[in-house]
């Protein structure tokens, strides 16, 4: 028994096709070799359709390995950003700090308190104007030179050759 389904007009189709299957074919069919032309309109229309998908693919994937690289280099910004920010507020803490330690007053204090230093009396001060005008500074140009000029020992010719001890 064969199986069959009804169409809209009274005809019968096997239910092999209406399921997409090709009809069971003839044994003259199975046993002659058939040589099929290919269609190179239609072939050219499949190559040129995978060409172009896989143009469109490459591109999408670029397009989204370019927002991502975005991406990153955002989230590098941000954090480069933040230690900018964090670097300069340390720069500026220490900056202050660095200003208070120079100051003179602070220096002073430390010295009496930590050092046990005194404040210098008036004879222990003396101004530079005034010693300058005592005492000319010396000219190194002027100074003696020792004549005749020194000379240093020289070694005999049989120590220089590497000897140990110098020939009796």
């Amino acid at each position: 028994m064969r199986a069959s389904m009804r169409t809209g007009r009274g005809h019968q189709m096997p239910i092999q096709m209406s399921l997409g299957l090709r009809p069971p074919s003839t044994a003259n069919q199975q046993m002659a070799h058939f040589h099929r032309e290919s269609d190179h309109h239609r072939l050219r229309a499949m190559l040129t359709g995978a060409m172009a998908a896989g143009v469109l693919v490459t591109l999408v994937l670029g397009l989204v390995g370019l927002r991502v690289q975005q991406v990153r280099l955002s989230y590098r910004l941000d954090a480069l950003r933040a230690a900018r920010a964090q670097a300069e507020e340390s720069n500026r803490r220490l900056n202050v700090e660095k200003a208070s330690l120079q100051s003179l007053a602070r220096i002073e204090v430390e010295a009496r308190t930590r050092f046990g230093m005194v404040a210098p009396t008036q004879q222990q001060v003396q101004l530079a104007s005034s010693w300058r005008a005592a005492r000319p500074p010396p000219r190194l140009w002027s100074v003696p030179r020792p004549w005749p000029p020194l000379r240093t020992p020289r070694a005999p010719a049989s120590m220089k050759r590497g000897e140990a001890t110098p020939p009796p």
